[in-house]
């Protein structure tokens, strides 16, 4: 009897471990996996990328408005250079954000970024774009940081979208400690 005990407790303890290490596993999957599926889908305003402009040019005007936003610890002046630009639905726009380093050392940073309504994400297509890497600037450094894009000609056959007139394209440039790690230099925040 207690060795039938000790198996039973035994099993009950592996299969404990086990759903533990899945969790932990699950745990460390889920944000790229989330990232994952919202670049496929465009979910929660997620932007696409795309390698090549749209074919087609649609009649339909949209404008896109941009804004952009700083994380804290991130000593730069972040601001986009036009208010909004208003063009045809395929058709390929061009924005520029500039930045300035505001700290007296070099700052890694890097932008995340969506697109409001955020169902409109799945229609919007990056060709190029600062965001796709990390930003370095020396100290002082003003630099004027394109964007090319355009609203895919899909968006018109769906019938969700066509209230959208305007979409709002926003950066948050966050802090990108990892361009130093390993090389002794400082943290990238301040």
């Amino acid at each position: 009897m207690a060795d039938e005990n000790a198996k039973r407790n035994r099993k009950t303890a592996l299969i404990f471990s086990g759903l533990a290490v899945g969790m932990v596993g699950m745990s460390f999957a889920a944000v790229p996996a989330y990232r994952a599926f919202c670049q496929v889908t465009g979910w929660n305003g997620t932007v696409q990328r795309a390698e090549a402009a749209a074919e087609d040019v649609l009649e339909r005007p949209i404008t896109v408005r941009f804004d952009a936003a700083l994380s804290s610890g991130l000593s730069w002046r972040f601001k986009p250079e036009q208010v909004s630009q208003t063009l045809h639905i395929g058709e390929t726009g061009l924005a520029f954000f500039e930045a300035e380093n505001l700290s007296s050392r070099p700052v890694t940073g890097r932008a995340s970024f969506n697109v409001t309504p955020p169902k409109a994400g799945i229609y919007f297509k990056k060709i190029e774009c600062f965001c796709f890497t990390e930003q370095t600037l020396q100290p002082g450094e003003v630099v004027s940081m394109p964007v090319t894009y355009f609203v895919d000609p899909a968006i018109a056959e769906d019938s969700n979208l066509d209230d959208v007139q305007t979409i709002t394209l926003a950066y948050t440039f966050f802090p990108w400690e990892d361009a130093d790690a390993g090389s002794g230099g400082d943290s990238a925040a301040e």
